[in-house]
């Protein structure tokens, strides 16, 4: 039987999304116009306002920190992590050029180790984060450390693969298709948080206190099944690694199916186009 190894979890994540950092560049107006509302959600969640010192946890291509330093002016800040340094390279570039670059800092690391200043942010965000920590109350106890008294902590997770087929679905097709091994059970991954009183008694052990929670829908647009099959590809790494041991051949294959089940079950007709209604979880703890 396989044991589940952070260490070597954590390694594996670094590398898979410095392998995804240029598709997310490509792919990131898709991603950004469908997050938009979902960030400046977080960010009321949070009580973001002028001068505020955030903290932002797996910033990823730069959202929402970016959002956020728009709205604090000069005497706020923004100290935004993330595992991989290339999705930091692409964040910092997007910074600069909308002229960020004084507001926000970038450093790589991970919630859980990643040495931060206590009773110092007035607000901490993590848009689809927490999932991938392999020890989530280590790392909310460091955010929690974080914040000045009465700062919060708002995030985003996903809730349960039926509610989020954008991921499941091409997920799934290929784990059957590769013949590949599930994932490990309790394993960190997008949908490990899905279940509201788990997390909530995360949020509540970490010290966090006021915690309340509420969904938000998603909803991703592509012009085609084919496109959506190509954002897969170039952003989900695991969706890389499942198909890295397969012949050409057997990929285009593989792929297709992916782009057939899509156009026989997300078609929206009024639009013309490929359409998931997605569900996500957002959570906010005041310390």
């Amino acid at each position: 039987m396989l044991t589940f190894d952070p260490k070597q979890f954590k390694e594996g994540q670094r590398q898979g999304w410095n392998n995804v950092a240029d598709g997310w560049l490509k792919w990131w107006k898709i991603t950004e116009t469908v997050g938009e509302n979902l960030t400046k959600r977080l960010i009321e969640l949070a009580g973001i306002k002028q001068g505020s010192k955030i903290l932002d946890i797996a910033t990823g291509i730069g959202e929402p920190p970016i959002t956020a330093a728009q709205l604090i002016g000069k005497n706020g800040h923004v100290l935004a992590i993330d595992i991989s340094p290339q999705m930091l390279a692409v964040a910092k570039q997007r910074s600069i050029s909308m002229g960020l670059q004084d507001l926000i800092d970038f450093r790589e690391g991970d919630a859980e180790t990643t040495d931060l200043p206590s009773s110092t942010f007035d607000a901490a965000l993590c848009r689809f984060g927490l999932m991938f920590l392999p020890n989530v109350k280590a790392g909310l106890s460091n955010i929690h450390n974080s914040l000045v008294v009465d700062g919060r902590f708002a995030a985003a997770v996903w809730a349960s693969p039926d509610k989020v087929p954008f991921i499941s679905l091409p997920f799934n097709i290929l784990l059957k298709e590769t013949n590949s091994p599930p994932p490990t059970p309790n394993a960190p991954g997008p949908f490990s948080l899905a279940d509201e009183k788990l997390l909530k008694d995360y949020f509540s052990s970490s010290g966090f206190k006021d915690v309340t929670m509420e969904r938000h829908n998603m909803i991703f647009n592509f012009n085609s099944p084919e496109e959506f099959t190509n954002f897969v590809c170039e952003t989900a790494s695991p969706v890389q690694v499942m198909l890295s041991n397969q012949s050409e051949e057997r990929k285009k294959e593989i792929l297709k199916t992916v782009s057939e089940v899509v156009a026989n079950n997300y078609v929206d007709k009024n639009l013309d186009s490929i359409s998931f209604r997605n569900e996500a979880i957002c959570i906010v703890g005041t310390k």
